[in-house]
């Protein structure tokens, strides 16, 4: 007999970044079905007002919700920052995760100064979120966000490791490192930026905790779904779809970046929004 429990879980990006989120979903949580939905033909959310962003936020969760899902991951940075508390509201009782709480928990749990660094798109920035969420666990904190927007185009193109993507993070992140030394982590405040984790790692060194968000939402997530809504392991093998509102065939071949596996081309279906 069908059950809610079957359902898969519903995620959703502005593109292909939010893969490194269902990436770290799917490893704590292996016997869940999942669908994702990148909104390829709108992205980035970054540059966006935050009223576009609700908008479009709500348009792309209506898709998923309609398809049927039992829980929403905002795995969107932009898009968590200024949306979620209203898809709370619009799709209420479904529970709704965003990236930007779990973020702050484990930038608070890395820092021993409580002096952090954020890099995250123009709009998360812009926003504040992290430094509010991260003040809210630890007043003190002394919070320092920049936006890094070339790191989403070097993800985009597979530029994630070398000369390039170290000098371009180099440029970013030493003068700000020169100026507050005592910043001891640093929060992936972007989906993208995961990929490109080696070379920022060469340019802060071992000093600073780099932060992704992706682990701690998947942590999250998995607290919040009780024994009754989760998918039974006896089963057929769980279902992994994929949603594109523009060029399937750059979803598929981008998307293995962060995703980590290849994709097939008949799991990516084209929507139209």
């Amino acid at each position: 007999m069908w059950s809610v429990a079957e359902l898969p879980i519903g995620v959703f990006d502005s593109g292909v970044g939010g893969l490194t989120v269902l990436r770290a979903l799917r490893e704590a949580l292996p016997d869940e079905a999942f669908l994702y939905l990148g909104d390829t033909a709108r992205l980035p959310y970054g540059t966006k007002s935050p009223e576009t962003v609700r908008r479009y936020a709500e348009q792309t969760a209506e898709i998923l919700v309609d398809q049927g899902v039992k829980m929403l991951v905002i795995a969107c940075n932009t898009a968590s920052a200024v949306a979620i508390d209203h898809l709370r509201r619009r799709f209420a009782p479904l529970p709704v995760v965003g990236v930007i709480e779990p973020g702050a928990q484990a930038a608070v749990a890395a820092s021993e100064r409580g002096e952090i660094l954020v890099i995250a798109t123009e709009g998360t920035v812009r926003g504040g979120a992290y430094e509010r969420a991260i003040r809210a666990l630890r007043p003190e904190a002394a919070v320092t966000s920049t936006p890094c927007a070339l790191f989403v185009a070097l993800a985009e193109e597979g530029w994630v490791e070398g000369p390039i993507a170290e000098a371009i993070a180099r440029r970013y992140l030493r003068p700000i490192l020169d100026e507050r030394p005592g910043i001891d982590a640093l929060v992936l405040g972007c989906t993208h930026f995961p990929v490109l984790r080696e070379a920022i790692a060469a340019v802060v060194g071992s000093r600073v905790a780099l932060v992704d968000s992706a682990a701690t939402t998947a942590a999250v997530v998995a607290g919040l779904l009780p024994g009754d809504l989760r998918r039974g392991s006896g089963g057929p093998a769980p279902s992994l779809r994929f949603l594109a509102t523009d060029a399937p065939q750059r979803f598929v071949r981008v998307g293995p970046v962060f995703l980590g596996e290849a994709i097939a081309p008949a799991s990516v279906e084209l929507v139209d929004l």
